[in-house]
């Protein structure tokens, strides 16, 4: 057996005929590498796990091959020498992997996907460790025989290449693993045995429920926070915001629950947490507040700065498609989508002036 740290490595021990136990370590891909796939592959590649990075940021792949990746956490620093591959490089690969983690935008999970499709094994297995409803498209790309669905808690940020900031080690962090079709159920321990060195992992039998459930907590605290350029600590101290989020997770709650979704424990939370809740959106609020810490960075915040496209087209963007399809109203969800847009379009500038003139026009509704 392989010991890495203490931990028994299953993804590092196979049986050969004569039943005699070998070393052969899974191939792991991690694709799009950013600030949350650059965490989980510094964990993985200090525990010993055979990591291929692949990112689409030059600069950054660049720079992790010549001075290594480095992983800044509230108590520690981790530094690890990688193995990065630009998009490009995909090409060149021979071998096929067991397992690949796909931590891309939710936007750009199709063509990933279809990207990385070739070099995954028969047998492998593709997880979308990403924000928003795409487990269903990767399964469709990929086959349902090769996808397990994914939630994640981890915050981190990146703006310089090959240094990451992360708020949530991996004492903090958090995955749910689920599969979507029976016949996956037994491979769900496969992604544990890799995703255990970044995080906690929980088992959840109605996956897309609880990554709805994520959504929720997302609809509530990425979108506004960003479009005041806020930090956790900063948006609180706002008159109004807290109720403003809250009024923005009851929609998407209405809005799931009349698609069918289920209330599904998350981020650590139990199932009897969850249902004697009396407002479920304001425990997963208070819950993730409290996990990312007061000066956390979310990650549409962080596109805003980059003037990158963000995902809350795939958050609040869902809740006001799903509401229009079932007839309910999402006014809260409908103008963080409209704000944000003008942000990208660079018609404004986040800022606490615009969030408060948002906070004021929404005043009738919360």
């Amino acid at each position: 057996m392989i010991l890495l740290h203490g931990i028994i490595c299953k993804c590092c021990l196979l049986l050969c005929e004569n039943g005699m136990r070998i070393k052969m370590k899974k191939k792991i891909a991690i694709i799009g590498t950013g600030a949350n796939g650059s965490c989980v592959s510094a964990d993985l590649i200090s525990n010993g796990l055979d990591v291929k990075m692949i990112d689409q940021w030059p600069e950054h792949v660049e720079k992790m091959r010549k001075d290594g990746l480095r992983i800044e956490m509230p108590n520690r620093t981790l530094e690890v020498n990688v193995d990065a591959y630009h998009l490009c490089d995909v090409a060149t690969f021979t071998e096929k992997f067991d397992i690949v983690l796909v931590f891309v935008k939710a936007y750009d999970t199709a063509w990933t996907c279809e990207l990385i499709k070739p070099y995954l094994a028969d047998d492998g297995i593709l997880v979308g460790v990403q924000n928003c409803m795409m487990a269903e498209q990767i399964s469709e790309i990929v086959g349902s025989h090769r996808t397990i669905g994914c939630v994640a808690e981890l915050s981190s940020e990146l703006f310089d290449p090959g240094a990451v900031k992360r708020n949530t080690p991996p004492e903090g962090t958090w995955f749910g693993l689920g599969a979507l079709t029976p016949e996956m159920k037994s491979r769900i321990a496969d992604v544990e045995e890799v995703l255990k060195f970044a995080g906690k992992v929980g088992i959840s039998d109605a996956i897309l429920s609880a990554k709805w459930m994520k959504l929720i907590v997302n609809a509530m605290g990425m979108g506004i926070k960003a479009i005041g350029d806020l930090r956790p600590a900063e948006a609180f101290e706002m008159d109004g915001m807290r109720d403003l989020m809250l009024k923005a997770g009851e929609e998407a709650l209405m809005v799931g629950e009349g698609l069918g979704y289920k209330l599904e424990p998350i981020m650590g939370l139990t199932q009897e947490e969850i249902n004697t809740s009396n407002r479920v959106q304001e425990l997963l609020l208070d819950t993730i507040t409290k996990h990312v810490g007061p000066t956390a960075l979310n990650t549409v915040l962080q596109d805003h700065r980059k003037g990158r496209l963000s995902e809350v087209d795939l958050i609040n963007g869902w809740v006001s498609e799903g509401g229009q399809k079932l007839g309910i109203e999402t006014p809260i969800n409908d103008k963080i989508v409209e704000v944000t847009k003008r942000i990208y379009a660079g018609e404004v500038t986040s800022s606490k002036n615009l969030v408060e003139d948002v906070i004021s026009s929404l005043k009738g509704k919360i």
